[in-house]
């Protein structure tokens, strides 16, 4: 059974214009193209270090044609890929970090669904530990990822300004 999400998405108008678009992530982190795996942020609260992101996966995705011919799954690097990147964004224009965030590691994941072209993946962030030091910050930040409703995967992550 998945845990509890990390905040209630029924108090969040999920059809909303997202608050950061897809342009705005663009100016905010560098990965660009086929890397780009954050597409908007519906909502954030940098009081309380949460923010929901969003990736939009559609048929022209990069892994389409050999993560699993006739069936394309998401694969779970790129889940996790996203869930860096939504740290990143989170660092950078919430906490007004300056440079360059680097992926530090994956403390933990677990799959639990699967994702396919035409769905949106909701990304539901926290950051659970921020610690700044004389030349660079380290961010751990939980994130799930949701669709329709279901969990589809959990995984805490972190990074480091470099």
């Amino acid at each position: 059974m998945p845990p509890p999400l990390l905040f209630d998405l029924s108090q969040i108008d999920l059809e909303a214009e997202p608050v950061f678009d897809k342009e705005a992530v663009e100016r905010v982190n560098p990965q660009q193209f086929e890397m780009q795996q954050l597409d908007g942020i519906l909502w954030c609260n940098r009081e309380k270090s949460l923010i929901l992101g969003y990736k939009d996966v559609t048929e022209s995705e990069f892994w389409i044609r050999g993560h699993i011919p006739g069936r394309p799954l998401m694969p779970g690097v790129i889940m996790v890929e996203a869930a860096a990147q939504l740290s990143s964004f989170f660092l950078k224009e919430i906490y007004k970090e300056q440079g360059f965030i680097g992926f530090a590691g994956i403390e933990s994941a677990k799959f639990r669904s699967v994702v396919e072209p035409g769905q949106r993946l909701l990304l539901l962030g926290h950051i659970t530990k921020y610690k700044q030091r004389k030349n660079t910050s380290l961010v751990t930040m939980a994130v799930q990822g949701v669709v329709d409703g279901m969990m589809v995967f959990e995984t805490a992550v972190s990074g480091m300004r470099i």
